[in-house]
């Protein structure tokens, strides 16, 4: 009939989105026939609102890929420690410092109660947490004691390699985080006695 306003629906283009507009689809309606929309290049718009989105947005979408290939996990705890343990063999010289110092303060304590004092009072302001700088700071105002301190933590060293069992030290670590683990679980159940909803399902 003439005068009737039609309405065209054109095939589903190959490139459809969720995002594509009624009339990538070809559901654009009007008096006459459906035309394809003009490209920003036909129509000569320049604006940064028309046109060449779609060309903006596809290298975010490829660099955003790229960076996702690039990404890697580390399965490790706390780092890769099967590179080194260095900061764990420090923390060791440290510890034998610490129990030569508490050794010689003993020895000093029944034998020397002078030099007992003085030690007592360097090790009060000298704490003992670096041994290397402890020792340093020792060896500057009494040579004597720094030396005595290296011999016993060596000495000291040498005991508890003879004694130290790694198989009976992995079990008590595992026996340890099993044990924390069972009290954590014991702390986060809840007992019949001890829910409150439990009386009113009673009644």
């Amino acid at each position: 009939m003439a005068g009737t306003q039609t309405m065209v629906i054109g095939p589903i283009p190959s490139g459809f989105s969720p995002r594509s507009s009624s009339c990538d689809l070809g559901l654009c309606s009007g008096p006459t026939s459906r035309r394809p929309a003009a490209s920003p290049s036909r129509t000569g718009l320049c604006s940064s609102f028309v046109g060449g989105w779609g060309d903006r947005r596809r290298p975010a979408v490829r660099s955003k890929k790229r960076r996702e290939r690039n990404r890697f996990i580390v399965d490790e705890i706390a780092g890769q420690y099967e590179e080194s343990f260095e900061d764990i063999h420090g923390q060791l010289i440290n510890f034998f410092t610490y129990k030569a110092v508490r050794t010689v303060l003993h020895q000093l304590y029944e034998m020397n109660p002078p030099k007992y004092i003085w030690f007592y009072n360097f090790v009060s302001n000298n704490q003992v947490k670096d041994g290397a700088r402890f020792l340093r700071s020792l060896g500057k105002e009494h040579q004597e004691l720094a030396e005595r301190v290296m011999v016993t933590r060596l000495h000291l060293y040498g005991k508890w390699i003879k004694k130290c069992d790694h198989a009976m030290m992995y079990q008590r670590i595992s026996d340890e985080n099993l044990k924390l683990m069972r009290e954590r679980l014991m702390e986060t159940v809840i007992w019949p006695s001890e829910d409150p909803n439990a009386e009113n399902l009673d009644s």
